[in-house]
């Protein structure tokens, strides 16, 4: 399966606009994407979520089909601090992504963010980076479980100028060579079905720019599936490790093996319960042998072993003195 991870959408946007970019994507052959929507930090306490749903559909005309449409939200911030609504941010979303503009927000988002709110790193690749991209953070990033976005829908724009594509082919290939090819999701950001690009097409501008071709696929493939299934079993799962899907009915069998194991249980525990009782002298015979009002069956322990020899003694040496 093919994702693309990145369909720039806004309020301007028409959905005839919107649904025609969807159907040629899925006619390029790619079956999962996502609509994405931009917000600055701080964000609000209520958390809007205004992209639209677009249910599934089986049709089967392929230039009438549209794929599976995931809702993304993209939090541009330049303060560490600005991030604190992001956990309500991931309960309205299905990816969370930031776009840090500062190396202090590059160092956040690579080393502190939570991971289970944030699945990808988006930096603007078409402008001049204030900060260079090591591959200690980057590759501790990937370590994390965080995924680097490259969005070649701003270099391959009609209205794009050459200084951006410049600084976008520069970026790409300090990305490329911090992170070693790992760890990297490849989307279009497209505004229109006119940047979008055949996965073959994207593949090759990747080798151009750096990346092997197996990455390449991976970026394609691989790593945004990753992302797509965690965001899931983040929401749907507990604490983002367990997914109950459901519970299995037991069977007539089960059934009946659990009774019997129940009724030796019970017999079991009324057993020992009786033991106990007949070893504390509970209804055990009064005349029993030694004595004891019921300890017949234990053995005599030496001190009253001792005791009974000297009182023998002392009658003895009584009938004597008599």
């Amino acid at each position: 399966m093919l994702y693309d991870l990145n369909i720039a959408w806004s309020p301007s946007t028409s959905t005839a606009e919107l649904e025609r970019t969807l159907r040629f994507s899925s006619q390029l052959g790619y079956h999962v994407v996502a609509l994405n929507h931009n917000l600055d930090a701080p964000l609000p306490a209520q958390i809007p979520n205004p992209l639209p749903k677009f249910p599934a559909q089986a049709s089967s005309n392929a230039s009438q089909r549209i794929p599976t449409v995931l809702r993304r939200l993209t939090v541009n911030f330049s303060d560490p601090a600005q991030n604190q609504q992001l956990p309500k941010a991931a309960a309205a979303y299905d990816i969370v992504a930031v776009r840090p503009h500062t190396e202090k927000a590059f160092q956040a988002a690579c080393l502190t963010v939570n991971t289970t709110e944030v699945s990808l790193i988006a930096l603007d690749l078409t402008a001049r980076l204030p900060f260079y991209l090591k591959p200690k953070p980057c590759m501790a990033a990937v370590a994390r479980g965080l995924r680097f976005e490259i969005s070649y829908g701003g270099a391959l724009n009609p209205g794009a100028d050459a200084r951006a594509r410049a600084h976008f082919a520069g970026n790409v290939a300090q990305l490329v060579r911090a992170t070693r090819g790992r760890g990297i999701v490849v989307s279009s950001a497209a505004s229109s079905a006119g940047v979008l690009r055949a996965p073959a097409d994207v593949v090759n501008l990747l080798a151009v720019w750096g990346m092997p071709t197996d990455r390449g696929l991976e970026a394609l493939r691989t790593n945004p599936r990753g992302v797509v299934v965690n965001e899931g079993i983040k929401r749907s799962g507990f604490r983002g490790v367990v997914d109950i899907v459901s519970v299995a009915d037991r069977g007539p069998e089960q059934v009946k093996e659990k009774g019997e194991e129940e009724g030796k249980g019970k017999g079991k525990a009324a057993a020992a319960k009786d033991g106990k009782k007949r070893k504390n002298g509970e209804g055990g015979d009064p005349s029993a042998e030694g004595g004891q009002g019921g300890t017949g069956d234990q053995p005599m322990s030496k001190r009253q072993a001792k005791k009974l020899k000297a009182a023998l003694r002392k009658k003895e040496a009584e009938d004597n003195a008599a």
